[in-house]
This record gives structure tokens, C-alpha cells and sequence, in this order.
């Protein structure tokens, strides 16, 4: 998304705390948002809340904001760590361990140009909670184990055991849904 002079406007007047101003930058960015926060939350008013949450520490350093073309990528991360934040409580409550890796051969691939988007998000949101976090940040976001081992307090080797053990979990959900929803394979 590319920022012109009045997107900058949006944003100095955002730094000089003009309500309309957040809530026109709030109205711009919260769709894309809120499908990030889903993506780490069980459900919708957990996504809310994270959204909401994150919206508030946008808005409160806002004006640490240095490149406007960023402001996209800035907001994002924002709404990433604020999730993996409320997240935090529950990685202690079920500590994330070294599960066996289990790799599956090709002849358990799925199909997924069949299946719609919001399928897909219930099978990701419907992961142990350690399962969710670290398969989005893998392999949604783009970090590297080694980060997501940083950001998270976890050995790389978890890290690597967790999200194996993700995509065990949701290779066997799609299979599960193409065979209800086309037959059996």
C-alpha cells in the first residue's frame, strides 16, 4: 500500500491524537488486521480483543512512526506480538514440548484448492495453542525457527517439533474434511 500526501496527513493528524483521523486509519487497516489476529485466537472475540489491543498501542506510538510507507508492515507486527502476548499465559499453562517428528509420505497430500479460506481458518485456530502460534509464524509470517525460538523462550528443536507436529495434525483435519465433503479419496 503505497502513501500519498494525504495519507501522510492521516498520519500526523493520527500523531496529534485527532480522533477521526484514528478511526479513518483504524477503518483502513482493521479487515486485514483481524484476519491476522483470527489466525491466533481460538475465536472471534478473542480476535477482537486482540485487535482492539492492538489498535490501542498503535495509536499510542504512533508517533515513534519514522517511514509512513511502512506503516502497513509496523501495524501488522504490532497486531502479531500483541496476540502472541495474550497468547503468552497459555504457552505457560500448556508448556509447549518435543513431540516425535512424524513425517507423512506424498501419498498424504490434500487438495486444498477446494477448501475455502474459512475452513482452512477453523483448522488452524482449532490447534493446541502451541501448534497455532508457532505454524503461524512459520509458516504464515515467514520467521525462522531460530526466531520464533528467540521470541518465544523455546529451544529451536521444539520450535521444529511443534510445527511438524502442526502439520500433522492439520494434513489429517484436511483429510478429514475432503473425505466429509467429497468422499473418500
Amino acid at each position: 500500500m503505497s502513501f500519498g500526501s494525504a495519507d501522510h496527513k492521516l498520519i500526523k493528524a493520527c500523531k496529534n491524537g485527532d480522533n477521526q483521523a484514528q478511526r479513518e486509519l483504524y477503518d483502513l487497516f482493521a479487515p486485514k488486521m483481524m484476519v491476522i489476529a483470527l489466525r491466533y485466537s481460538k475465536a472471534v472475540p478473542e480476535a477482537e480483543d486482540i485487535l482492539q489491543d492492538a489498535f490501542v498501542k498503535v495509536f499510542q506510538k504512533i508517533g515513534s512512526l519514522k517511514h509512513h510507507d511502512k506503516l502497513g508492515g509496523w501495524i501488522k507486527r504490532i497486531v502479531i506480538n500483541t496476540a502472541l502476548n495474550q497468547n503468552r499465559s497459555k504457552l505457560y499453562m500448556f508448556p509447549m514440548s518435543q513431540v516425535e517428528e512424524n513425517t507423512l509420505s506424498g501419498e498424504n497430500e490434500v487438495n486444498l484448492s477446494e477448501i475455502h479460506f474459512q475452513e482452512l481458518l477453523k483448522m488452524i485456530q482449532a490447534l493446541p495453542v502451541g501448534c497455532q502460534i508457532i505454524f503461524n509464524l512459520y509458516a504464515i509470517e515467514g520467521y525462522s525457527h531460530s526466531e520464533i525460538a528467540k521470541k518465544l523462550d523455546i529451544s529451536s528443536g521444539t520450535c521444529k517439533s511443534q510445527y511438524s507436529r502442526a502439520k500433522k495434525i492439520l494434513r489429517q483435519k484436511l483429510k478429514e474434511f475432503e473425505n466429509v465433503n467429497y468422499g473418500a479419496v
